[in-house]
C-alpha cells in the first residue's frame, strides 16, 4: 500500500457480495482499501471482468487516473510495482 500511496492511487476491490458481507471480510483479511458492491455485476460488465458463464468474476486491475482514462488494465494479479511503473509512465 506504501507503494500506492506514493504514488498518489488509491486501490479499492469490487465484486458481486453485500456490504455486509464486504464488511465483515475486509474485517478478517485487514484489507487497508475499501470494497465495493457489485450485485448485478454492472461493474464487472463495463470493465470486461465477468468470466464466460455471465456470473464469475476474473480478477482483473484497473488503473483510472484522476481525467478519468484507464491507465491500466491487466487480467490477474500483477506486480505492484508494474502497475506504479505503468501509470507513473502514462502506459495503458
Amino acid at each position: 500500500m506504501r507503494k500506492f500511496h506514493e504514488a498518489g492511487i488509491q486501490p479499492f476491490g469490487v465484486n458481486p457480495a453485500g456490504i455486509e458481507s464486504h464488511r465483515k471480510y475486509v474485517e478478517k483479511m485487514a484489507f487497508p482499501f475499501p470494497l465495493l458492491s457489485d450485485p448485478d455485476r454492472a461493474i464487472a460488465r463495463a470493465y470486461q471482468a465477468l468470466k464466460d458463464d455471465g456470473r464469475g468474476i476474473q480478477r482483473t486491475v484497473y488503473v483510472i487516473d484522476r481525467a478519468g482514462r484507464i491507465a491500466f488494465a491487466r487480467r490477474g494479479a500483477p506486480p505492484v510495482d508494474e502497475i506504479v511503473a505503468a501509470v507513473g509512465r502514462g502506459d495503458g
